[in-house]
């Protein structure tokens, strides 16, 4: 082929592409104006990115709409590689089977779990088997399921937008994972927003949740002590070994005789703790040298290891608490729900757990014991203490009086 065919060919290919967006915006410009105009503003419109690209060719016309591919990780793959491998190897992409490996999930409303509410509503960002988008496309859920764009909102896509904090604020706030709650009230968060605002220089240093969770663009979003901050191996402080044994068997990946269970299989494949020694190592030590980019090393070594330490403290208030009702069920004083596999309470049932009891120790758990270590991990010292350790102190009181009111009445 000569290189005049070539060139005639790329000319045809650019030309029919251009014509070919200038229809989907001629149009779009009445339906759908603000969406035209966010791509105007794109990097994608300056680099010619159109709309086909992302939605396929199949849809020309009102009567077609249905055609519309919507774009997934693979889509955005084509010229985002890198960050696209990133991505899948971090936490985020195991978002909706970490969602789904819940056994609560599964009992909720169907409009808690899709679109843009509930669990679903950020859940959604994790990666789905084919199997599961075409289950969900044929029970009517055919919006909402990308995973990048959670952070590159549409249709500007912008990484500028990504790169703030606020970017991560609609996910990451509330009952169970108040991070942005602890960080834009800490020192950290403080000092960013009035950089954001004018009232700092911008050199100011001022870390930003990707700052540390997000080292120099790498989308493998991973944390030493994962979500439910329990890990293998086990400590060696016999006690806090202990502990961490009665949670594990609270969450259910571990049997009354210490033996792991099906469940930890999901645990694995949610990717919701580190497993092993070396996989703790490596999210602690990223961790570290970017906290050392402000602070000497031994000052992050100190904070992360008072973090470490605050989980023991934690840990040692929700296990008691855990056997108390492991107990109740053992003397027939608590009805065991049939769902439970053991006289254990199942710490993965979240608000479905049956009596008042149940859901103290559900909310010493995901709720107050997740600000104890959390905020400890995010420099903020009233969550960590008045909203985390204080309130797990009040529950663990409640319980016992709760108990010793149930056994009284036998």
């Amino acid at each position: 082929m000569s290189c005049k065919t070539v060139f005639f060919m790329v000319v045809l290919f650019s030309f029919y592409t251009l014509s070919y967006a200038q229809d989907c915006v001629e149009c779009h410009k009445e339906i759908t104006p603000n969406i035209v105009t966010d791509w105007q503003i794109s990097k994608h419109s300056s680099e010619e990115v159109t709309c086909d690209a992302c939605h396929g060719e199949g849809h020309t016309s009102a009567n077609d709409v249905e055609k519309v591919e919507l774009p997934t990780p693979e889509t955005c793959n084509q010229c985002h590689e890198d960050q696209v491998a990133q991505f899948k190897g971090g936490k985020h992409a195991a978002a909706w089977a970490a969602m789904n490996a819940m056994p609560t999930t599964h009992w909720l409303p169907m409009s808690l779990t899709q679109g843009m509410d509930g669990c679903g509503g950020c859940h959604k960002i994790g990666l789905k088997s084919d199997e599961e988008m075409k289950a969900l496309k044929a029970q009517g859920s055919g919006f909402g399921l990308a995973s990048c764009d959670a952070c590159h909102t549409r249709h500007t896509f912008s990484k500028k937008e990504a790169q703030q904090p606020q970017a991560c604020q609609t996910c990451h706030m509330g009952f169970d994972h108040p991070q942005w709650e602890m960080y834009s009230s800490s020192k950290h968060g403080v000092r960013y927003l009035l950089k954001q605002n004018g009232v700092l220089s911008e050199s100011t240093a001022a870390p930003t949740c990707q700052t540390c969770h997000m080292p120099e663009g790498d989308h493998g979003v991973k944390t030493a002590w994962g979500f439910l901050a329990v890990r293998l191996p086990l400590p060696e402080d016999e006690q806090w070994k202990a502990d961490q044994v009665t949670i594990l068997q609270a969450l259910g990946v571990l049997d009354p005789e210490g033996n792991p269970t099906a469940r930890l299989d999901v645990v694995k494949a949610a990717d919701v703790a580190r497993l092993t020694q070396e996989d703790f190592d490596i999210e602690r030590n990223k961790m570290l040298k970017v906290c050392s980019e402000c602070h000497s090393d031994n000052f992050a070594k100190a904070e992360m290891e008072r973090g470490d330490e605050m989980i023991k403290q934690a840990d040692r208030l929700l296990a008691q608490a855990i056997l108390i009702i492991a107990d109740l069920y053992k003397d027939g004083i608590l009805e065991k729900p049939e769902s439970y596999a053991y006289n254990f309470p199942d710490l993965l049932t979240f608000h479905d757990a049956p009596t008042t009891i149940e859901q103290t120790l559900f909310e010493m758990h995901l709720k107050h014991r997740m600000r104890a270590f959390q905020g400890a991990f995010h420099s903020n010292p009233d969550y960590t203490l008045w909203y985390g350790w204080s309130e797990m102190v009040r529950d663990l009181s409640e319980i016992k009086e709760a108990a010793e009111e149930l056994r009284a009445k036998k």
